[in-house]
């Protein structure tokens, strides 16, 4: 009997001691997960504000479009308008150059992201893979272009717009802004990332520089021109300082000297905040539009890439 109860005793014992609960996590552990989503709660707090203080201003904007000229002075930073009304905008397509305004950007624009795309291909994949004397001291020259305040050039700029006789045209608006030296140094970079292998057989097959780059480094370059449409888009939507030294003949106002007009006073009296504001609104737009359409294609220095 003694045997047996001893026997009992021990085969009871495990199944007592498999009940007991498990052991509690460690409290270093805790302490750790309750740091890490302390941490994050703190960092995504951050990024809330910086948004909402990064987007308030174009949301006053895009309010202060729909308001009166009293409701706007009255109540410059209220995102709700007491009175909705379109005045603004009607004034501007109906009773105002805005349109010539818009056409004369969008022209320039078109025009200036093409010719950059295609130059500043060009020039950056001669100075990626062509061999020529000088070479050193052109890039030389592109970096120091490139650290020159654009204000510094604006008056030489305007001597040699205007002995060229393109002063007052679209041309003088268009030519001078074909290149820029962030866009060939940014080709430069890209085409130098691609692998000299993946040209040595469409040169064996007979194809010539142009026919190489074209037909085969061209189209890896897909990152990098995309970023390059996006920068001269905007560049040129926005540039003001060019256009106010190539240009003096009110049928070439493009919307950046125009919105700038307004702010000095035309078409009105008062403030003309609502105005002001949408016609910087409409600007806006295609931007915004050109950005978020491309954003994930942004360069990217793997995409395109082939192992040697």
């Amino acid at each position: 009997m003694t045997a047996t109860a001893v026997t009992s005793e021990s085969t009871a014992s495990p199944r007592r001691s498999s009940s007991h609960p498990a052991s509690p996590r460690p409290a270093g552990r805790r302490r750790r997960s309750t740091g890490s989503i302390v941490g994050t709660s703190i960092t995504y707090a951050i990024l809330v504000v910086l948004a909402v203080v990064y987007i308030m201003p174009f949301l006053i904007q895009v309010a202060t479009s729909f308001k009166t000229d009293a409701d706007a002075t009255a109540n410059p930073v209220s995102l709700i308008p007491q009175v909705w009304t379109t005045a603004a905008y009607t004034k501007l397509f109906l009773n105002s150059d805005f349109p010539i305004w818009f056409m004369n950007s969008a022209i320039v624009t078109v025009v200036v992201t093409l010719g950059r795309v295609f130059f500043d291909s060009l020039a950056g994949y001669a100075l990626a893979r062509l061999h020529f004397r000088g070479r050193g001291f052109v890039f030389a020259a592109l970096v120091a272009v490139m650290s020159v305040p654009m204000v510094v050039l604006l008056i030489p700029k305007f001597l040699v717009i205007n002995q060229l006789g393109m002063y007052d045209s679209y041309s003088g608006m268009i030519i001078p802004l074909l290149t820029d030296a962030a866009g060939v140094f940014i080709m430069k970079g890209f085409f130098e990332s691609i692998p000299a292998s993946v040209e040595e057989q469409a040169r064996i097959d007979g194809a010539g520089t142009f026919r190489v780059f074209w037909s085969i480094v061209l189209p890896m370059a897909r990152p990098a021109l995309i970023t390059i449409i996006i920068l001269s888009f905007q560049g040129s939507w926005n540039e003001l300082a060019h256009f106010i030294v190539s240009t003096q003949d009110p049928a070439l106002t493009t919307l950046t000297k125009g919105v700038a007009g307004l702010a000095s006073g035309q078409l009105s009296q008062g403030s003309q905040y609502p105005l002001k504001l949408a016609a910087a609104a409409i600007m806006t737009i295609p931007v915004a539009v050109l950005f978020f359409v491309f954003q994930r294609r942004i360069m990217n220095s793997s995409e395109g890439a082939v192992k040697e």
